[in-house]
C-alpha cells in the first residue's frame, strides 16, 4: 500500500502528466494509435524517487547558471547569488508561461534586482547564450555523430542516421565559427567596434538601443580576461549540461522496461534529438523538445510509443516547467504582475534607470 504522502505526490504527477500529454502530445496523439491503458500503466509504473531526484538536480542546474552569471557580471559590480538564483528561476518561469517572446525578460529581471545597467546585462545574456549554444551544440554533435543503427534497421532509420550525422557536422562547424568570432572580438575587433558605436550610444530609438546592447555584449566578452575566467565559464557550462544529460538518464530509467536500459551515453543521444527537435518541426509529430525525445526513444531505441510519449513529456515538465514551482511565487513576491510581464515582453528595451528601480532583495 502507498503511504498518504506518496499517494498525493503520485496523483499530482499523474494530473500534470495527463494534462501535458493532452496538450503537448496532441501532435503524436493525432497521428498515432496509442492505448490509453498503456499510457496510464507507464505513468503509474514510474519510480517517484528518481523523478524527485531529477527535479532536485534541475534546481542545481539553475544554481550553476546563477554562479556563471555572477562570474560574467563581475565587471559591472558585486552581485548576490541568492538574488541572481531567484531571478533566474523567475525568468525561466516567465519563459514557460509566455513562450519564447518572453526570453528577454530574464535579463531585465536580473538588472532590476541587482540595480545593474540593462545594456550590460543584455550583453552578459548574449554571452551566456553563446556558451549555452556552444555547449549544447557540442553535446548534440557528439551524440549525433556517434549514432549507430542495427544492420537490419529499416531504410527510414538509416535515412535518420544520415540526417543526424549531417546535423552533427553542421553543429561542429557552427561551434568553430562562434569560437573564431569570439577570439577575433577579444583580440582585435572589440576596441574598433566600441569606438564606432560609442557615438550612437546616447541616441534614442532603435539605433541607440542596438548600440547599447552591442557595447554591453562586447564588455561581456571582455570579462573573459584570463585563463581562469575562461576555465570557470567552460566548467559551469559543462557541469550544467552534464547534469541535464544525467537528468535525461534518470527520467528514462524511472519508467522501467526498455527505458531502463538507457544510460548516460544513450541519454546524451536523446538529449541531442531533443535539442534538434526544439528548433524544427518533425513530420507527423510537430515541434518541441518532447517531439525530439519521442523520436529518439521510438526510432533509435525501439521503445513502445506509450512509455516513450510519457517519458518525453515528463522530461519536458522537469527540465522546462518545474522552475515555476518556486519561480512564480518569487515573481509574486517581487510585485511583478502578469500585465507587467506582458508589457516587458512587447517593450523589452527599457531604460537602465527603470531597470534599477526594483527592490534590492534579501
Amino acid at each position: 500500500m502507498l503511504s498518504g504522502r506518496r499517494k498525493v505526490v503520485l496523483v499530482v504527477i499523474l494530473v500534470l502528466v495527463a494534462g501535458a500529454l493532452l496538450y503537448q502530445g496532441r501532435g503524436v496523439l493525432s497521428h498515432s494509435k496509442l492505448s490509453g491503458q498503456e499510457l496510464l500503466k507507464a505513468m503509474r509504473g514510474a519510480r517517484i524517487s528518481l523523478l524527485l531526484l531529477s527535479v532536485a538536480l534541475i534546481y542545481c542546474c539553475y544554481a550553476l547558471r546563477a554562479l556563471r552569471w555572477m562570474r560574467f557580471s563581475q565587471h559591472i559590480g558585486p552581485a548576490s547569488f541568492w538574488n541572481i538564483y531567484g531571478m533566474t528561476l523567475a525568468g525561466f518561469s516567465v519563459l514557460f508561461l509566455l513562450g519564447r517572446a518572453a526570453d528577454p525578460i530574464r535579463p531585465l529581471l536580473l538588472a532590476r534586482k541587482e540595480r545593474q545597467p540593462v545594456a550590460d546585462t543584455f550583453g552578459i545574456y548574449a554571452l551566456e547564450r553563446l556558451f549555452d549554444t556552444a555547449s549544447t551544440a557540442v553535446i548534440a554533435a557528439i551524440g549525433l555523430l556517434l549514432l549507430r543503427v542495427p544492420d537490419d534497421a529499416s531504410e527510414v532509420t538509416r535515412d535518420l542516421q544520415r540526417a543526424a550525422r549531417s546535423v552533427g557536422v553542421g553543429l561542429c562547424a557552427g561551434v568553430l565559427a562562434v569560437v573564431v568570432v569570439l577570439v577575433y572580438l577579444r583580440l582585435h575587433g572589440s576596441a574598433l567596434l566600441e569606438r564606432r558605436l560609442e557615438s550612437a550610444r546616447a541616441l534614442h530609438g532603435l539605433r541607440g538601443s542596438i548600440a547599447r546592447i552591442v557595447l554591453g555584449f562586447l564588455r561581456g566578452v571582455q570579462t573573459i580576461k584570463s585563463w581562469g575566467d575562461l576555465f570557470a565559464a567552460v566548467f559551469f557550462s559543462a557541469a550544467h549540461w552534464g547534469l541535464i544529460a544525467l537528468i535525461y538518464a534518470l527520467v528514462s530509467q524511472s519508467f522501467g522496461g526498455q527505458l531502463a536500459s538507457i544510460g548516460l551515453s544513450q541519454a546524451t543521444l536523446v538529449m541531442a534529438f531533443s535539442i534538434v527537435g526544439s528548433t524544427v518541426q518533425l513530420p507527423a509529430i510537430g515541434g518541441g523538445s518532447q517531439a525530439g525525445s519521442f523520436l529518439a526513444y521510438t526510432a533509435i531505441f525501439g521503445v513502445e510509443k506509450e512509455p516513450a510519449l510519457v517519458a518525453a513529456i515528463v522530461l519536458w515538465l522537469i527540465t522546462f516547467a518545474s522552475c515555476t514551482l518556486t519561480g512564480v511565487p518569487l515573481l509574486i513576491r517581487e510585485g511583478v504582475s502578469l500585465g507587467d510581464l506582458r508589457r516587458m515582453t512587447h517593450q523589452p528595451q527599457v531604460s537602465p534607470d527603470e531597470a534599477g528601480g526594483g527592490r534590492s532583495g534579501a
